[in-house]
């Protein structure tokens, strides 16, 4: 079996229902139909990012291990937000309350820019909801 494994980062981020089931459906499907999950920070609440919302957020970040593609990795993703009840990401490039938001944001050291994924993702450093529950892993290690 020549099947290699890659080291991957995602943050996960909700606002809308009942935000802790969201996270734990989330990461529950991520080990279920990407690879089993290593770590997974704290649930951090944030206030949203990029747009107004009453509706403030449930973030963290996870880190596993997948022999998924960068590509088929995004498919994967993509479709665990439609199945926990996502219907889009942004409408015309602007963010809006959402059940699940699945990003990734490492994937070994890749670096990947298509019009469909770019990695790393190219905004960890202006999202401290991103960068918190990142250390909090990082320092795991």
């Amino acid at each position: 079996m020549g099947e290699s494994f890659h080291l991957v980062y995602l943050s996960l981020g909700t606002n809308l229902g009942n935000r802790e089931e969201n996270m734990r459906r989330a990461l529950r499907q991520l080990s279920l139909c990407v690879g089993p999950l290593e770590r997974v920070s704290s649930f951090i609440e944030t206030e949203p990012w990029g747009f107004q919302s009453s509706h403030r957020f449930l973030n963290a970040c996870c880190s596993l291990r997948t022999g998924l593609s960068p590509m088929a990795l995004l498919e994967a993703t993509q479709r665990i937000e439609r199945e926990l009840g996502r219907k889009e990401k942004s409408i015309n490039g602007v963010y809006h309350d959402r059940l699940i938001d699945i990003d990734i944001l490492y994937y070994d050291n890749l670096r990947l820019t298509t019009p469909r994924l770019t990695i790393p993702h190219p905004h960890i450093h202006e999202r401290e909801f991103v960068m918190k529950p990142l250390r909090q892993i990082l320092r795991q290690q």
